[in-house]
């Protein structure tokens, strides 16, 4: 079977990882766009969801690229047309959103993908195996960005739903819950809020694993140069650290992996598996770690900044 999909959304993300990814995978192809300012090439563009669903009787998924805090609508108005639904990273602004189309893909007999691209890093699965049959001590998570290269002219971040610094940190709670298997606890979060902005560019993070082991994190919009993606992971038989998003891996100091970034087509293997047997697969651990940062978040307001 080929899916018939199309994207909602041709923002940069779509450009820079969705596009190549669905020309790579078997499986699926694309075959119209939505989006009220881009053209994708080679496929039927449309002005908004609402009319590609219209003009594409025959499709048989939607992917959703929009920014979070419209992504709901589109995913129930696309889940209740009966198509399978692919969300892009975080799969809704809320927890109970994305609970609500759990319930309303189940329903409706349709696949449900909530796509956490960075557990699909390359080095994640072996740390997981390499943590399981270890105790861990202590976690420490750096996640330092610049904003201005990952989102430019994108004033959705900062705005009320728009996650800000969560946006990339997300990313981080999406590897951690994957490669810990007991439930992690937020015990503290100071979240550092632009006086002219709604969302934090700036989050320090306390945490716990339910057998005790404090993980600590801090995410930051304000990286410049090389940028900075780190989980090290201390335990009774050594140390791991899971660097360059999750795509290095070293064991005591020593490198294990180093492999290059193949998260997007992974994930649409994944989905294509998933549109097969109409399976669901929308973890909401991450997002419930953002909501609980939220909930217990100490604001501190910090200069302007000027995106």
């Amino acid at each position: 079977m080929m899916i018939r999909a199309g994207l909602v959304g041709l923002g940069k993300i779509a450009r820079d990882q969705h596009l190549p990814a669905i020309d790579m995978i078997d499986g699926i192809a694309l075959v119209a766009v939505a989006s009220r300012n881009a053209q994708g090439e080679g496929v039927h563009n449309y002005p908004d969801l609402g009319a590609m669903l219209a003009g594409e009787p025959d499709l048989d998924a939607v992917i959703l690229c929009q920014p979070p805090q419209v992504r709901y609508a589109a995913a129930r108005q696309a889940l209740l047309a009966g198509k399978h639904v692919f969300l892009e990273k975080p799969p809704g602004a809320t927890v109970s959103e994305v609970d609500a189309l759990i319930a309303l893909a189940r329903q409706q007999g349709v696949t449900l993908y909530a796509s956490w691209h960075s557990r699909y890093a390359a080095a994640v699965a072996q740390a997981k195996a390499w943590i399981a049959e270890r105790t861990v001590k202590r976690i420490d998570i750096q996640w330092r960005e610049d904003v201005r290269h990952w989102h430019p002219g994108q004033p959705w971040i900062w705005e009320a739903g728009g996650f800000g610094v969560f946006d990339p940190g997300i990313n981080a709670l999406s590897i951690l819950t994957e490669i810990i298997a007991e439930p992690i606890t937020m015990l503290s979060a100071s979240l550092e809020v632009p006086s002219n902005k709604q969302a934090p560019i700036g989050a320090t993070l306390g945490m716990a694993t339910a057998s005790g082991a404090t993980i600590d994190a801090v995410f930051d919009w304000r990286q410049t140069g090389p940028q900075t993606w780190d989980i090290e992971v201390k335990t009774d038989k050594g140390t791991l650290l899971l660097s360059e998003g999750g795509n290095m891996l070293r064991l005591d100091g020593d490198v294990q992996v180093k492999a290059p970034d193949e998260e997007y087509p992974t994930m649409y293997r994944r989905f294509v598996d998933l549109v097969a047997s109409r399976a669901i697969d929308a973890d909401t651990a991450p997002l419930r770690l953002v909501a609980d940062a939220f909930l217990c978040g100490r604001h501190c307001p910090t200069a302007a900044f000027e995106d």
